[in-house]
């Protein structure tokens, strides 16, 4: 029999994802000793499944979209992509789905690592095998997210893709159903599509993108409607099958789709089902709520950072939440009041309530920080919705023949600041930046006329917004 085995620590956190990482940074920065807890990679979901192998396959066509646009340059880029080349860059960049290098990286920091599955076994304790690590200050949970698919009869053996089979597949398939209009169903059926897939979309809803404005997602279909996919809108699958390898797809029209693999990207749930929170008064499967400072709610030493809280689903928020979390911890593990007076070591999360930077990399890309029009005037505030076509910067134009895209920002009238900005064109997620220190830092918008774009590039998209605010 295994003899139990106790370590006292003063931080541990559930979960080496990006999020768990940041924690542990902090934590130790601040000389407080932690301990991380990983059952799968460090590195987490970002790392291995979503960000950086999405973005890998993701970038060749991109690239080659955009020489496409360029006379001079078509011509050389008219074959067809290297799959296998492709794919081994972004094996390259998942560091072939080990870790070792994340797993020094925590090392070099001071943190201890316990890979293993990580269970609450009541307040301040995380149970790891034998070993069980208990935490003087705080326990903080950074399990993430995993793929939601839906209730149908013999899915399972249908063996269906999940964002994670579809950024680590090694083989492109003939014909690919995506189920869903998100950023993962946009962006994996625009690799596949370029890769040589012919690419069915199952959209419930109106359109793609919908959290976004409605020209994100419209734009981003006529694109991919022309590259060869087929987008079908209002459309469910109500039954999926396989047999001799062939998927066959029934849709809530009656319509029999075949291919040969398809993919659900319909949701995200958190990954904490099984990690002991009924030990603790915690419903089990459900997301944290928390306070600004990360802090569930009713505790005084468990904390929820990233996806797990629902606040907002990427790894930037996720890791500006654990940088606030780690601060927050520090400053109450010595007894210090959390204070904002001090921009580097804030202790509260303010800028994933209206203020969230996201980009969608298909083509064109879609940028979008803060409110859409719709979310403005739905929290009440009393805005304008300025747009202005792309193409009408000199930029635009020589960056790419033919350019096509769209810019809007959200003015609120009252404040004179802005609510929230989208670009949707090729090239436009470099742009966003400065739309979000516009946003978060509550520009007034008269101001914003004397911050200058450089001639002749796409940022110069700002004077013209700011020219139809003024002259409409």
């Amino acid at each position: 029999m295994t003899e139990t085995e106790n370590i006292a620590y003063d931080v541990v956190v559930l979960g080496a994802g990006p999020v768990g990482e940041n924690v542990a940074d902090r934590t130790r920065a601040a000389g407080l000793s932690t301990a991380v807890v990983e059952s799968e990679l460090v590195g987490g979901e970002c790392s291995y499944w979503a960000c950086m192998p999405s973005k890998a396959l993701l970038r060749p066509v991109i690239a080659r979209a955009d020489a496409r646009r360029l006379p001079g340059l078509r011509q050389a880029v008219q074959g067809p992509l290297d799959a296998a080349a492709i794919f081994a860059r972004r094996d390259w960049y998942t560091g072939d789905w080990t870790d070792d290098g994340q797993v020094d990286w925590l090392k070099s920091i001071g943190a201890d690592f316990h890979r293993g599955h990580g269970r609450l076994t009541g307040p301040r304790t995380v149970t790891v095998g034998d070993r069980v690590l208990t935490a003087r200050h705080a326990v903080v949970v950074a399990t993430g997210t995993r793929a939601v698919l839906p209730d149908l009869p013999g899915l399972a053996e249908v063996k269906p893709w999940t964002s994670r089979e579809a950024t680590s597949a090694h083989a492109v398939p003939g014909r690919l159903v995506v189920v869903g209009g998100g950023v993962v169903a946009t962006e994996m059926a625009t690799v596949f599509q370029a890769l040589g897939a012919q690419v069915t979309v199952l959209v419930r809803g109106k359109g793609l993108l919908d959290r976004m404005e409605p020209f994100a997602g419209e734009l981003v279909a006529e694109a991919l409607t022309e590259a060869g996919a087929d987008i079908r809108t209002g459309t469910s699958a109500t039954s999926v099958t396989r047999s001799d390898g062939t998927v066959v797809v029934v849709t809530d029209t009656g319509e029999r789709i075949e291919a040969d693999e398809i993919l659900f990207a319909v949701g995200r749930a958190p990954r904490t089902d099984d990690i002991g929170l009924e030990t603790v008064d915690l419903a089990p499967g459900s997301w944290f709520t928390v306070d600004d400072s990360l802090r569930v709610t009713g505790t005084d030493w468990l904390y929820a950072v990233g996806d797990v809280n629902h606040r907002a689903l990427l790894t930037h928020q996720g890791k500006y939440q654990a940088r606030i979390a780690g601060a927050a911890i520090a400053a109450r593990a010595a007894g210090s009041p959390l204070t904002q007076t001090d921009p580097w070591s804030a202790h509260a999360a303010t800028a994933d309530h209206e203020s969230v930077p996201q980009v969608v990399f298909t083509d064109p890309e879609a940028a979008a920080v803060g409110l859409s029009l719709a979310e403005a005037e739905r929290a009440g505030y009393r805005v304008r919705a300025v747009d202005v076509d792309m193409a009408s910067v000199s930029g635009a134009g020589l960056y790419a023949e033919g350019y096509t895209g769209r810019a809007r920002m959200i003015v609120d009238l009252e404040q004179e600041i802005l609510r929230g900005v989208t670009f949707v064109g090729p090239g436009v997620g470099e742009l966003i930046h400065s739309a979000t220190v516009a946003v978060v830092g509550q520009v007034p918008i008269a101001r914003l006329w004397h911050a200058v774009p450089s001639y002749p590039t796409i940022s110069e998209v700002w004077l013209r917004l700011l020219e139809a605010f003024r002259d409409n």
